[in-house]
């Protein structure tokens, strides 16, 4: 159980403190790159979007359009670099498109 501190502490400190503390902050990761995927792509890739879910650095996402999968496929690069920015660090190495 985590320690009772007496002084006060503004909520966004508290917070990532438990998260620390309770070792969630892989779980955060994989909430905040689904996320970052549907803010970045927007609702034409999102209605086409089954799933998100990130692996070791790897986020799969599976689209229900084999033309979006091979459109999207020619900017991997581009799109991990988009998400890892619009992240604040670098979580995604690789993309896959299923």
């Amino acid at each position: 159980m985590a320690k009772r501190h007496n002084s006060h502490l503004p909520l966004s400190e508290a917070l990532n403190e438990f998260i620390k503390e309770n070792k969630l902050q892989k779980g955060m990761d994989k909430v905040d790159a689904r996320e970052a995927w549907s803010r970045l792509m927007g609702n034409g890739v999102n209605n086409y979007t089954i799933a998100v879910e990130l692996k070791n650095e790897t986020l799969f996402v599976s689209l229900s359009s084999s033309v979006l999968r091979e459109e999207l496929s020619l900017g991997k690069s581009k799109i991990i670099a988009m998400i890892n920015e619009e992240l604040g660090k670098e979580l995604v190495k690789k993309l896959v498109l299923r």
